[in-house]
């Protein structure tokens, strides 16, 4: 059998015997993974919308804050959907890296494949961006093109000894902060309209942390530069949602967190390292915490700032432990397969969640009528109805399960 041993620059920091040995699927993280795409294929319910159709009602006004993202600083349930994808992609990196050595691959046939999904991912995400558009829309700052543009990465760190794995955390995390720190912030003349941000908009920091208030900071520059370089309807000037295209480095360092779990993961197999998981979450909550509220880096998901993965991956961290402690340590199963069908094909749920959701619209509002979902008035119709295509999703990836049809990349 062929091993990595013709890449010596990798192999030496490889304990071999920990990667091929072959562990059944971790059917935490699978549910886990179920859980987050749940999250995203929910967003059919427009939670938000049923909200303000009931002002001053605390039950819908918590739904409708964690189904949408938060205006900037801060963290919704919704805003941890897009962190925890990314974090589960690195638990699973060991995983696949171990089935893979085990069925001979050399280091150089993996490779190219990552390099391969790297660039099919990027541009996966580019696609969907594009599905609204006279022409396509290059932007990357969809989940799949930041996965895959910081792939590759994960994929040689993986192949890496923890000590480089944290290393490499810590200088990512630590370079993105002071390449921001650096960047001149915008001064008290700087026109915020010009870049979609409203007057007075009460989302914007003082101060040190101004360095990282809305379009108008590194990443945005950035993006007024790079997003240009393309052919374009009309000239990039600035993400409505503040989203940026650099954004791929810091969510690189939550895949390395999600790599270093999946690494906990299976060093400690079949036991679940829950005092590791715990001690993690609870320090990247913490350290999170730390730097926004003393201004040395604000916690703001849209441009995904460091003190961002620090919290968010803790919370990650503290989500896996939870799991994993009601499936495996509890051994509480019998509930999980509803995610756990949506989260062994979470390629295709995504797919299914943004590319369908118009068709089913469409279809049920042709064939049964439109005033079908307002049975209980028009303020649940979006519930109604959102909940009858969450089903459908839902059903066409059971029947996919049934039938072990699994879309891979």
């Amino acid at each position: 059998m062929q091993t990595v041993a013709a890449t010596p620059q990798f192999t030496p920091q490889v304990d071999t015997s920990t990667l091929l040995r072959t562990l059944p699927r971790n059917v935490a993280v699978d549910v886990y993974r179920g859980f987050v795409m749940f999250l995203m294929m929910a967003e059919v319910l427009q939670l938000a919308e049923v909200a303000a159709t009931h002002p001053g009602n605390w039950f819908w006004a918590i739904l409708g804050y964690n189904q949408t993202h938060v205006e900037w600083a801060g963290c919704s349930l919704h805003d941890l959907i897009q962190p925890s994808f990314s974090f589960l992609v690195g638990v699973a990196l060991p995983y696949s890296i171990a089935s893979r050595m085990a069925r001979g691959e050399t280091f150089g046939k993996m490779f190219a494949h990552t390099v391969w999904r790297s660039i099919l991912l990027t541009a996966l995400g580019v696609f969907l961006r594009s599905t609204h558009s006279s022409m396509t829309n290059f932007t990357f700052e969809d989940t799949l093109s930041q996965i895959g543009m910081g792939y590759s990465f994960l994929f040689l760190l993986g192949f890496c000894t923890p000590r480089w794995q944290w290393t490499a955390l810590g200088a990512i995390l630590f370079g993105y902060w002071l390449a921001w720190a650096l960047y001149p912030a915008a001064g008290a003349g700087f026109d915020y309209q010009a870049v979609g941000v409203p007057q007075n908009w009460v989302h914007n920091f003082t101060g040190f942390a101004s360095h990282w208030n809305k379009n108008s900071n590194l990443g945005a520059a950035f993006d007024q530069w790079f997003l240009n370089l393309f052919p374009r309807v009309k000239p990039f000037g600035y993400n409505s949602g503040g989203y940026l295209t650099l954004s791929f480095i810091p969510t690189l360092g939550t895949m390395i967190v999600g790599l270093i779990a999946g690494r906990w993961l299976r060093e400690s197999a079949p036991a679940i390292p829950m005092r590791k998981f715990i001690m993690a979450g609870a320090i990247g909550v913490g350290a999170g915490l730390l730097l926004h509220f003393t201004g040395i880096c604000p916690v703001v998901k849209r441009i995904w700032t460091p003190s961002w993965t620090l919290f968010s991956g803790g919370a990650c961290f503290l989500l896996l432990a939870a799991f994993s402690w009601i499936l495996d340590v509890k051994g509480w199963r019998a509930w999980s397969l509803p995610l756990k069908v949506i989260g062994v094909n979470s390629i295709a749920a995504y797919l299914i969640a943004h590319l369908w959701e118009g068709f089913m619209v469409s279809s049920f509002r042709i064939h049964l009528g439109p005033q079908t979902f307002a049975i209980f008035g028009s303020g649940l119709a979006p519930l109604l109805q959102g909940s009858a295509i969450l089903l459908t999703f839902w059903l066409v990836l059971y029947w996919m399960y049934r039938r072990k049809i699994f879309l891979r990349i």
